[in-house]
């Protein structure tokens, strides 16, 4: 099958051998994703933990990434970007192996801070690895490949996040608490060292790899070739804020705090209010993924026809309308239509945001650009999982739901009217 495609779409010969692995690394991660990532908070929430709790998952994993991405950017400017990548997600996704016998602590408090305490440890390497990536996606997809590598990658997350958000939705309503959950997260655990697995064999096919043999007559980095910073501002690369890159940036805090806003709630209110089984979770999830993969066929065209900036304002959206219908949702049946409709705003955006930042980063700069979005990232995952359970506090779960995905249109409308 994917031989037919690469002949079906042309691929040269020489990024065959990248693409597939690319394809195979975020196949087994939505094995990871379908099972320990989506269950973790639903395990938590139903241990007992607090709106608080849960968005403090998210939000010391962000206060981590955000002190460790400016050091993190510059570790990665003088090392392999390939190699860097692949031994952080070692280190970060081994910590999926205490999962596996997480239930085996005395009490539920001891797990939720044991919860609590890995998280914080995994988001130490979590930090190159996530600008790292990006990075590393640059180097080894050409430009004019990356919409149909991107798309391709969300059909194969979207098919196995799908086939095993049904599996451990299975597993969980058949298996008695906790094995069940400890199955799930070996799942997990396995999935994420196949992942990283591939992760090894991508390669970079650009001269501006900052390991790279270099060219005959190599042109001088003016980043590279400058004398060491002399104090934290310069450290800081604040030049970055004087560049066409800062539109991106502010683009990107409007888009990731109303995105992370509502995400602390979401498992809160389908266990606790809609009173959905695991099950009910495993086949919402993989309805979700299926108009992922539906809606990811459809990336490449879209982005040639509306352009990475306006396809990014559109696919925010979308994302609004899900929060919105979740607040209406009552049963299972509307809350498995609701997942339906929300997988083409995650489809769209995850093949689109990416591809839009990229395009507007220098190719010899790409660390620095990538730490500075790396900041705006975990300041918004920060402010979102804290504030989200603050919010929906005040106003209540459905109400709360409701503002986020205004707020969300909102950041749209800014996206579309950005330079």
């Amino acid at each position: 099958m994917l031989s037919r495609l690469f002949r079906q779409t042309a691929i040269p010969r020489e990024y065959r051998s990248n693409f597939l692995h690319l394809y195979l690394d975020i196949g087994w991660f939505g094995l990871l994703s379908g099972s320990a990532i989506s269950f973790l908070t639903i395990y938590a929430t139903r241990i007992g933990a607090t709106g608080f709790q849960i968005g403090l998952l998210g939000a010391i994993s962000a206060a981590v990434n955000l002190v460790l991405a400016i050091p993190a950017g510059n570790w990665l400017q003088k090392r392999h970007t390939g190699r860097a990548v692949f031994w952080t997600a070692v280190v970060y996704r081994a910590g999926y192996i205490p999962l596996i016998f997480l239930p085996l602590l005395p009490n539920e408090q001891a797990q939720i801070s044991a919860i609590l305490v890995l998280t914080f440890l995994m988001a130490i390497p979590l930090t190159p690895v996530g600008m790292g990536f990006n990075a590393l996606f640059a180097e080894s997809v050409p430009s004019e490949y990356r919409a149909h590598v991107a798309g391709m990658r969300n059909i194969t997350l979207s098919i196995t996040f799908m086939l095993t958000s049904l599996l451990s939705g299975y597993i969980l309503d058949t298996v008695r608490f906790p094995l069940g959950y400890q199955i799930v997260f070996a799942i997990g655990t396995l999935g994420a060292a196949m992942s990283t697995f591939h992760i090894y064999f991508v390669r970079s096919l650009q001269a501006d790899s900052p390991m790279d043999s270099a060219p005959p007559q190599p042109v001088k980095d003016p980043v590279k070739e400058a004398p060491p910073p002399r104090n934290i501002f310069s450290s800081l690369r604040t030049d970055i804020w004087k560049t066409p890159f800062q539109s991106v940036l502010l683009v990107s805090l409007a888009f990731h705090i109303t995105q992370y806003l509502p995400i602390p709630i979401f498992p809160i209110y389908n266990v606790r209010v809609l009173q959905l089984n695991d099950d009910n979770l495993g086949i919402g999830t993989a309805l979700f993924y299926l108009t992922v993969l539906i809606g990811s066929t459809q990336i490449r065209k879209l982005a040639q026809k509306l352009g990475n900036k306006n396809f990014t304002g559109w696919s925010v959206a979308s994302l609004a309308l899900y929060p919105i219908l979740l607040a209406a949702t009552t049963n299972a049946v509307q809350f498995y239509i609701v997942s339906l409709i929300g997988g083409f705003g995650f489809a769209f955006i995850s093949g689109s945001f990416a591809n839009y930042m990229l395009e507007n980063i220098p190719a010899h700069d790409r660390p620095a650009h990538l730490a500075w979005y790396t900041i705006i990232l975990n300041a918004s995952v920060l402010i979102g999982s804290l504030a989200g359970p603050v919010v929906a506090g005040f106003l209540g779960l459905a109400n709360a739901l409701i503002l986020f995905g205004v707020l969300r249109l909102l950041a749209a409308v800014y996206i579309l009217r950005a330079y």
